[in-house]
């Protein structure tokens, strides 16, 4: 929705297909060939997709630009984008401490930021459950690059020290049963208690669906910044979708 409404308030149209079924894809058409397709079709694609390495391929195939809007545990490109501009409207990036917590094996949003403050000399604090911490291939290139990279194994080590609080859903479908969801889960919650210890200046970001990991009463907290966060992505994609049609 975001970039249909990015492109609406440009003053263009788009084309949506939401699902698979949808289109030829269901009938066994390859993403090569939908995608050459849809070239005919439109100025610029926007694509997210199940498949890690999908918006490249689609890149390859294409006659127009292609925009990453996603691809399976791998990049999200345009959230990172959306992700720096909330930061930036509250401080300067360069050297300032950002905790990732969460899911950071498989979520493409914790990858795609991660890289990217790599470039702003930003130290690195990472909270996830056992299993689902960064990729080491991920983990190796940002320390190659200089980033300093903090692993914690409890929120209440990490809340006084960080400027930016980056909270990501931890995937229930990554556990055997519901009870051991649950146990991780609880331990990974952002309630206006835990922000008691908080530099005054935090602010806690999330890419959204929440579930359970920041409670409701967050909300109200001069912290929180998710939902301007969301609102960012309009400009953010306007910009983008204007710069690779021009």
């Amino acid at each position: 929705m975001s970039f249909e409404s990015a492109m609406a308030r440009l003053g263009g149209t788009s084309l949506s297909v939401s699902s698979v079924e949808a289109c030829s894809i269901a009938k066994g058409e390859t993403l090569a060939d939908t995608i050459r397709v849809v070239s005919g079709y439109a100025d610029a694609i926007v694509i997210r997709h199940p498949k890690e390495g999908a918006a490249r391929l689609a890149a390859e195939f294409a006659h127009v630009p292609v925009i990453n809007a996603g691809d399976g545990a791998g990049q999200h490109p345009s959230q990172t984008l959306l992700d720096l501009y909330t930061i930036r409207q509250s401080m300067d990036i360069d050297g300032i401490d950002v905790a990732l917590v969460g899911d950071l094996r498989y979520g493409r949003t914790a990858h795609s930021l991660a890289s990217a403050l790599s470039l702003y000399g930003v130290r690195l604090h990472t909270v996830s459950p056992k299993g689902l911490d960064l990729p080491s291939s991920l983990v190796n290139d940002l320390t190659e690059k200089g980033m300093e990279i903090i692993e914690h194994d409890d929120l209440t080590d990490v809340i006084g020290q960080v400027d930016v609080l980056y909270v990501t859903r931890i995937q229930r479908e990554r556990f055997p049963d519901s009870t051991s969801y649950y146990n991780v889960a609880s331990s990974y919650r952002i309630t206006p208690e835990l922000l008691v210890g908080a530099r005054r200046h935090l602010i806690v970001l999330h890419p959204l669906p929440r579930v359970d990991e920041i409670d409701p009463r967050v909300d109200a907290s001069p912290h929180a910044r998710y939902f301007e966060q969301s609102r960012n992505g309009i400009p953010v994609r306007m910009a983008m979708l204007l710069k690779v049609m021009q």
